[in-house]
Formats: structure tokens, sequence, C-alpha cells
């Protein structure tokens, strides 16, 4: 007995929905994804090693202190928690500052520094509150006074 054997069809994929699919995932993680301000963007100018041929009075500076545990002390004084990216504390006295700096028409100057196990993050997090309270001069140094 003879069977009848049927055409096999070769089998197709509808790339269509997978198309449609593709999409509405791009759509979703741009609507989700939140915008980080990147190190490239604060415009951060190298000290250089230029030798002093007399004595230059400085302005008053304000001394950030980045601890490794996260902590954020600005002249001895904690802001913030140490989980907090925004540092809206830190901010708002920072801009405080500039104000004042601008009305004694003097440079406002903040120097950070960081312990040698603190975060690098967090020390972006402080740049990122000094470049939202429109200060520019910023050093780093790597000793506590």
């Amino acid at each position: 007995m003879k069977m009848a054997q049927s055409a096999i069809e070769d089998p197709e994929i509808n790339v269509a929905p997978l198309i449609d699919m593709v999409f509405l995932l791009l759509v979703y993680f741009m609507a989700v994804a939140s915008f980080i301000r990147s190190e490239a963007d604060l415009g951060i100018r190298l000290p250089g090693m230029v030798a002093q041929a007399e004595t230059v009075d400085m302005t008053d500076e304000q001394m950030i202190e980045v601890r490794e545990t996260g902590r954020v002390f600005l002249n001895q004084r904690e802001f913030d928690t140490p989980d907090s990216t925004e540092l809206p504390e830190l901010v708002t006295l920072l801009v405080r500052y500039r104000l004042a700096s601008e009305a004694a028409r003097t440079e406002p100057m903040i120097t950070i520094w960081a312990e040698d196990a603190a975060r690098h993050q967090r020390v972006i997090d402080v740049m990122n509150a000094c470049a939202a309270a429109g200060i520019t001069n910023v050093t780093f140094t790597a000793t506590s006074e």
C-alpha cells in the first residue's frame, strides 16, 4: 500500500511583529532612561606647574571633603546623605557662597579633598553640585588642611 506524501512546506518566520517589538522596546528604554551629565561636560582646567615670582593674595576658598563612607563635608559641616547623588543642601549653600563672592567682587573658589578610598562617582557628584551652583573655579588637593 502506497501512502501519498503531502508536500512539505518550508517554514516561514513573519518578521513584521518582531520589528514592531524592537521599536516598542526602543521607545520604552528611551522614555525610561535618565540622563547623567558626563564628566567631559564639566570643563575642568587642570593646574599647571608655574613658578611664582611674587606672592599672590588668595581669595577666600571653601574646602569640600569627600570621605570614604560617601559623606560630604564643607568646612567640617556635613551635607546631605551618603546616598544622595544630587546633593541639594550642598548646592543651595554653594549658590549662596557664589552670590556672596560676586557681591564682594571676588571669584568663588572650591577645593575638593577626597580620601584615597572614596568612590570616584561621589567626587563627580560634588563636581556636579559645583557646576549646578555656577562655580567653575574648582581645584583638587591631595592633603587635608
